[in-house]
C-alpha cells in the first residue's frame, strides 16, 4: 500500500514548505488545517495538494502522520483521534531529523534572520547543484537527486535537537519566546547544545558576544564587519538598489559581491553565506554571480505599491528586528517618511520586552499599533495591552483596528511598513482597499 503523508495543520510555514518538497520529490502528500486563510496556502494550492477541515476521517489506514507544533491533543481532534487509538505520529522536526541524514545538510539558525539567510543559502546553492530546502516562509523544493539540503533550524522549544546538519550559520542570540525560555541563559544553553550537534563546520555573527561564548568539537569561523573575524566584510557601500561589500579570509582577498537586499543585517546574512559556500568548497565566481539575482522570501520586507503609496509587509515581531527593518527602510527610501505600523504578537513576549519595543519603533518617523495578537499557546489574562505600549511611544500615531485604518492618510511622501507575525496583514489589505477607494473616488 502507497503511503500518503497527511500533515495536521498543513499551512503552518515549516510544515507547508516541507509537504511542498516530498510532493515534488514524488510523495503522495495531503494536508488539514482551519478555514482561515494563511499566506501559504496559495503555494500548496497550485501544486494541486488536497487541504481538508480538521476531521477524524481524514486519519486512515494508508496515511503516515506528521503533526504541526502548534497543535496537541487538547486542541485538535486528529491529534487526539490518533493518540485514542494508538496511531503513531511524529512531529515535524522529529520527522526532519531523519530526513536530513541523507544530504550534505546546512542548517541556518537564529534568533533573527533565519528565514532571509536560508532564502538567500537556497537560491545561491540552487543555481550551482541540485538542492532540496525547507524556508520558514513555506516555501519547499524537493528533488529526489539533490545531494544537498538547506533548511532552517528553529530554536523555540530545542526543536533544532534533533538536527545533527554538517554545516550551520548561527546569525545571532537574543532572548524571546518567553512563554517558552525562562532566560537569556537558557536561551545561549539551548543553542550551545545545537552548536555541539554540527559535523564539520560552523559559522556563527562573531560581534554577537553570546556567540562567542558557544563551542563545538568541529571548526568554528566567526564573519561579521570587525577585523577580529575570520570573514570580514568591508568597504561596504550602501544604495537605493542594494549594498555591495568585499570579503577577506583571514586576510586572503576574495572579492567584493553585491545583493539586491537592504540594510547592515542583510550584508552580515550575505557574509555568512559566502563564508559557508567557500568552506564547503564551492566557486566564489558563481556564488558571486548569482547572489544579486536573489528574490527574496515572503513576507520579509515584501514590497507592493498602491496607486503610488509604497508598502512594505515584514515578519518582524521582536524589537531587534524592528530596528533592522527600519534601516533595510531608510536605506531604500532615504527621502521618505518611514511610517511603522506595527501589531505585538503574543502576549508574553510584549510584557518581557515592551520598553525595548518602545525603543525600536522610535526609530520610525510616525507609530501606529494594531491590537495585540495573542496566539493559540497562551491566555490573555489582561496584564498588559497595546495602549501601554503606545504610552512608552513619544512619536506621532495611534492605536488603529482592523476596520479603521484611516488615520493612516495623515502623511504625504510616506512608506508604510507594516510589521508582525499575526494577522497584521489584514490591516494591511484595509488599507489597501482603502486607497483604492480613493483612487477611485478621484477619478
Amino acid at each position: 500500500m502507497t503511503k500518503t503523508y497527511h500533515f495536521i495543520g498543513i499551512k503552518g510555514s515549516g510544515m507547508s514548505a516541507l509537504a511542498l518538497m516530498l510532493h515534488q520529490m514524488g510523495h503522495k502528500v495531503q494536508g488539514s488545517d482551519e478555514d482561515k486563510y494563511y499566506f501559504t496556502q496559495r503555494g500548496l494550492e497550485q501544486a494541486g495538494i488536497t487541504i481538508l477541515p480538521f476531521a477524524t476521517e481524514n486519519i486512515t489506514p494508508d496515511v503516515e502522520l506528521i503533526a504541526g507544533n502548534a497543535f496537541k491533543a487538547a486542541n485538535n481532534i486528529e491529534i487526539a483521534y490518533a493518540e485514542e487509538k494508538g496511531i503513531p505520529y511524529r512531529r515535524y522536526h522529529e520527522f526532519l531529523g531523519e530526513f536530513m541524514d541523507g544530504f550534505v545538510s546546512m542548517g541556518v539558525a537564529g534568533a533573527h534572520g533565519k528565514t532571509s539567510t536560508t532564502g538567500l543559502l537556497s537560491h545561491v546553492l540552487s543555481c550551482m547543484t541540485d538542492t532540496s530546502y525547507l524556508i520558514g516562509d513555506g516555501t519547499g523544493r524537493g528533488s529526489a537527486s539533490a545531494k544537498h539540503f538547506v533548511f532552517e533550524s528553529d530554536e523555540y522549544e530545542r526543536h533544532f535537537m534533533p538536527y545533527h546538519p554538517a554545516y550551520s550559520i548561527i546569525t545571532n542570540i537574543d532572548f524571546d519566546h518567553p512563554d517558552y525560555f525562562t532566560s537569556l541563559e537558557d536561551v545561549c544553553s539551548a543553542f550551545d547544545e545545537y552548536a555541539k550537534q554540527v559535523t564539520k563546520g560552523l559559522f556563527l555573527y562573531g560581534e554577537d558576544d553570546n556567540l562567542r561564548q558557544l563551542t563545538a568539537s568541529v571548526p568554528i569561523y566567526y564573519y561579521g564587519a570587525q577585523e577580529d573575524n575570520d570573514f570580514v566584510a568591508y568597504a561596504i557601500e550602501r544604495s537605493t538598489q542594494g549594498s555591495s561589500f568585499n570579503v577577506k579570509f583571514r586576510g586572503e582577498e576574495l572579492g567584493q559581491f553585491s545583493i539586491p537586499t537592504f540594510g547592515h543585517h542583510n550584508v552580515m546574512n550575505a557574509t555568512a553565506v559566502i563564508a559557508n559556500l567557500y568552506i564547503a568548497g564551492f566557486d566564489l565566481d558563481e556564488v558571486r554571480k548569482h547572489l544579486p539575482t536573489f528574490a527574496g522570501v515572503k513576507r520579509r520586507f515584501t514590497e507592493k505599491k498602491v496607486d503610488e503609496t509604497v508598502i512594505i509587509d515584514d515578519f518582524a515581531h521582536h524589537p531587534t528586528e524592528i530596528i533592522a527593518t527600519i534601516d533595510a527602510a531608510r536605506q531604500k527610501y532615504p527621502s521618505k517618511e518611514i511610517v511603522a505600523v506595527f501589531q505585538p504578537h503574543t502576549f508574553t513576549r510584549t510584557i518581557a520586552l515592551l520598553d525595548e519595543f518602545a525603543t525600536a519603533l522610535e526609530l520610525a518617523d510616525s507609530v501606529y499599533l494594531a491590537e495585540i495578537y495573542g496566539s493559540a499557546r497562551e491566555v490573555d489574562k489582561g496584564e498588559v495591552k497595546v495602549e501601554d505600549l503606545a504610552a512608552k511611544i513619544s512619536k506621532p500615531g495611534a492605536v488603529i483596528t482592523v476596520d479603521n485604518v484611516s488615520p493612516l492618510l495623515n502623511h504625504d511622501n510616506a512608506v508604510y511598513v507594516f510589521m508582525g507575525a499575526g494577522d497584521i496583514q489584514s490591516y494591511e489589505y484595509s488599507f489597501e482597499r482603502l486607497l483604492s477607494q480613493l483612487t477611485r473616488n478621484v477619478q
